[in-house]
């Protein structure tokens, strides 16, 4: 049937087609407009009007030709062809010379391959109309077109097929997995549509109608709209949750003829919460020992749900008071199961079963179903308490004991309790772990838990004592408890007061009556609840004392006083005090201290310039090492001093003796200028003379000249030898001598100055002192002309000076002349 409607369908096309083409050449004939000959052509300038130079029509072809003969699509034609083949036909654009082949000489055209109007309607292509002995163009290049017409050859398809997808009510989406809520005959799901690829013109998907191959029991589709219906009411997802619906769409409106398609429509009815929660049992048992720590699971429950997904989410609570207090329950999120867990912990001999009444309801309600019913259940849960064999209990305990530290070995020091709470009752024995008491200082009866000291104690040595007491039963060792007792040693007063340090104080030789030269405090290793106080006062062997005071300030310090006025280290330079001291008690113990007072030379301001130098008595608490380590450094400092000086001797066996009233001896040259009288820093003697020969030559010597005064100078001697002066009989030095001799008496009674004179004399003032020098020395070979004569008007400390050196001038004056 449908092959032969094919074949109408081709033989009305034909028909159609030489209807157009005999239109054409009708239309040549009779019709003129503008032409399109050339703009020179004569006989349009002649007449004066445009002549039509290209003749056709439309052009049509029709798809899907299947016969062996090339298909007559048209034909060009110029005006100015007079059929004597003068005129040559020519086709350029899409398909020229492939799809499409034009006669050169008649201008038709013919499709030679089989065209698709759904791949593509049109083509364009460009015409010419040459001279066939020149190639001149006779006529401008035209364009013109070959449309495809369609025929019925596309079925109507669901583009979107198989649809899959969802949606929500009220809406029509254009997928096929449906997700029905609620749904009513009648109730619209979705909307399915169809399209066809063929041409409106002559196609008919415009008027595609809709039908139901399968599953038109439950639902039907709108047969213009393709909107698909429910076709019975309360659809029961718990009873069918898919559907699988084929839908056809029929284009020429489901005429005989029309083509068709089909597509399948997979409708998943979604879940509501229409289904409350149902426990499968009312009941439950479970066991769960005693000693069960709190947080235990005692066992799960769950209650069943129809629906899926969310719509099954519980919640799960205990509802009766007893349960509450000694269980909870949580919900697991993944099974939406019940744990129950101990919440208090569990007594078998107070109580051997508890009843719990646990209730399930949905998390999340749909309120259109509330006039289904409630949506919850309950059950009871019966947990039965098994009995295990436990340690003794304390009853009840004190962790805290106390006891004096004077109390004697075997003293009571608390008494501990504990019970078995097993219904057997057994008898309990009890011990200390000697682990925290390893010196045994208390002891524990086994059988009545009293506590007694086993050692004697000593708050100050340990004032706490942490032990842990054991109870447990008598035949089985196993069960043990344990608890920790702390014992605090109460104090008594059994230690004196001590001074706080072995106090030295220092007072000044000048220092006046009333001056306060220490204050003393006290320790004490006792600790009185009520505090401290201590009483201060000297002791009965100083009770004659006249030289200092002790006052009691009363806020447990004292404060020693001078008595008198003035001190004299000479006479004694230490003062040792006794100080008792007395404390509160009870009872009442005092000790006596001493104070060591040295009396010190101080200044002005009374600060402390020194002490006596006499060494320190060694005291008492000073240890046989330390005395034997001061012994040895004193040896050392021996030994060094007595080397130190047999080198010196020896060194000085080498020089030349000189006489000790000498005082050229004490000549010094020096090459850069003195500090004068305040220069008090020695010099090695030695190794100046080392530098320097000072020998004198008494009488004439072959060995060299002499200078004046007998001096001898050696001239071979690189060395320059210092200007010696003659002593003359007639000079008096004793000035000189006495002025010495008071010198060293004055240093000699000074006691702050180091035990050892030092006399320096500087011979020789500087070279580059801007003061002339004063020295005499070298002036016997000067051959200065210098008057000293202004010497004697320097008062009398020069008069002896002015004499020496006028002596030399008139020396001098007379060997000359």
């Amino acid at each position: 049937m449908a092959k032969g409607l094919q074949g109408f369908s081709w033989t009305m096309l034909l028909l159609f087609c030489t209807v157009q083409e005999l239109g054409a050449w009708a239309m040549h004939t009779a019709v003129e407009g503008t032409g399109l000959g050339q703009p020179g052509d004569p006989a349009l300038l002649a007449s004066g009007r445009v002549k039509r130079g290209w003749v056709w029509n439309q052009f049509f072809v029709v798809e899907e030709y299947t016969g062996t003969e090339p298909l007559y699509v048209g034909k060009i034609h110029s005006d100015s062809d007079e059929g004597d083949g003068s005129i040559k036909y020519t086709i350029s654009g899409e398909g020229a010379g492939t799809i499409f082949l034009i006669d050169e000489i008649t201008g038709d055209i013919h499709a030679t391959e089989r065209l698709d109007r759904e791949q593509k309607t049109f083509y364009t292509l460009r015409a010419q109309a040459r001279d066939r002995q020149t190639d001149q163009l006779l006529e401008p290049e035209s364009e013109f077109i070959i449309k495809v017409q369609d025929i019925n050859d596309s079925e109507p398809r669901f583009l979107e097929g198989p649809y899959i997808g969802s949606f929500s009510i009220a809406f029509l989406p254009s997928s096929s997995l449906v997700f029905l809520l609620v749904s009513a005959t009648g109730t619209s799901v979705m909307q399915v549509m169809a399209s066809d690829a063929d041409d409106p013109t002559y196609g008919s998907s415009a008027r595609v109608v809709y039908s139901v191959l399968e599953g038109e029991q439950h639902f039907t589709v709108d047969s213009k709209t393709g909107v698909i219906r429910t076709a019975v009411a309360d659809l029961d997802r718990e009873t069918q949750d898919r559907y699988e619906v084929v839908i056809r769409a029929t284009d020429m409106a489901g005429q005989l003829g029309g083509l068709s398609g089909s597509t399948t429509v997979t409708i998943v009815v979604t879940d509501v919460n229409d289904n409350p929660p149902r426990f499968p049992q009312k009941m439950y048992q479970f066991s769960i020992v005693e000693t069960a720590p709190v947080g235990t699971a005692i066992g799960r429950v769950k209650a069943e749900d129809s629906d899926v997904g969310e719509n099954t989410d519980m919640t799960y609570q205990v509802k009766d008071e007893e349960g509450v207090e000694m269980f909870k329950v949580t919900t697991d999120s993944n099974t939406q199961e019940a744990i129950i867990m101990v919440q208090k912990p569990l007594d078998y001999e107070s109580k051997k079963v508890h009843t719990v009444v646990v209730e399930a309801l949905n998390k999340f309600v749909d309120p259109r179903f509330m006039d289904l019913g409630t949506f919850r259940d309950q059950t009871i849960v019966r947990v039965s308490v098994m009995d295990v064999d436990e340690p003794p209990e304390f009853r009840p305990l004190s962790n805290l004991m106390e006891v004096q530290e004077d109390a004697h070995v075997g003293s009571l020091v608390g008494v501990v309790t504990a019970l078995d709470p097993d219904t057997a009752n057994h008898p309990v024995r009890y011990a200390i772990d000697r682990s925290t008491d390893t010196e045994r200082i208390f002891d524990i009866d086994a059988s009545t838990g009293a506590i007694v000291t086993g050692k004697v104690l000593d708050r100050e040595t340990a004032g706490w004592h942490n032990i842990t007491v054991l109870a447990m039963e008598e035949d089985n060792h196993s069960q043990v408890s344990r608890a920790s007792l702390r014992i605090r040693i109460l104090d008594v007063n059994d230690n004196p007061p001590e001074l706080a340090t072995p106090y030295e104080a220092a007072v000044c030789e000048d220092a006046k009556p009333g001056q306060l030269i220490q204050t003393i405090s006290v320790v004490d290793r006792d600790e009185p609840q009520s505090g401290h106080h201590f009483y201060f006062t000297l002791a009965p062997e100083a009770t004659n004392n006249r030289h200092f005071s002790l006052l009691d300030i009363k806020d447990n310090t004292a404060a020693v006083h001078t008595q008198r006025m003035g001190f004299n280290r000479q006479e004694q330079d230490v003062y040792l005090l006794p100080i008792l001291v007395v404390d509160s008690g009870p009872p009442a113990l005092s000790s006596t201290g001493t104070l060591t007072i040295r009396v010190c030379g101080c200044d002005s301001t009374g600060a402390i310039q020194s002490c006596n130098s006499t060494a320190y008595v060694v005291t008492a608490a000073l240890s046989p090492g330390a005395l034997i380590a001061l012994l040895v450094c004193i040896l050392i400092l021996v030994v060094l001093v007595l080397l130190i000086l047999t080198l010196k001797r020896h060194h000085k066996s080498h020089l030349t003796s000189e006489d000790d009233e000498d005082m050229r001896d004490n000549v010094i040259k020096y090459n850069d200028e003195g500090g004068g009288e305040q220069d008090t820093e020695a010099y090695d003697m030695s190794a100046l003379r080392s530098l320097y020969d000072f020998s004198e030559i008494k009488g004439g010597d072959g060995g060299g000249g002499l200078g004046e005064g007998g001096l001898s100078i050696n001239p071979a001697s690189k060395l320059h030898t210092l200007p010696q002066w003659v002593q003359s009989p007639d000079l008096d030095f004793s000035m000189f001598r006495d002025y010495i001799c008071k010198k060293v008496e004055l240093a000699d009674e000074d006691l702050s100055v180091p035990p050892y004179d030092s006399f320096q004399t500087y011979a020789f003032e500087g070279s580059n002192s801007p003061v002339p020098s004063l020295s005499s020395i070298n002036t016997w070979s000067s051959g200065s002309e210098q008057d000293f004569s202004f010497l004697g008007g320097w008062g009398p400390r020069f008069r002896q000076l002015a004499a020496l050196y006028a002596g030399r001038r008139g020396e001098e004056d007379s060997e000359g002349s």
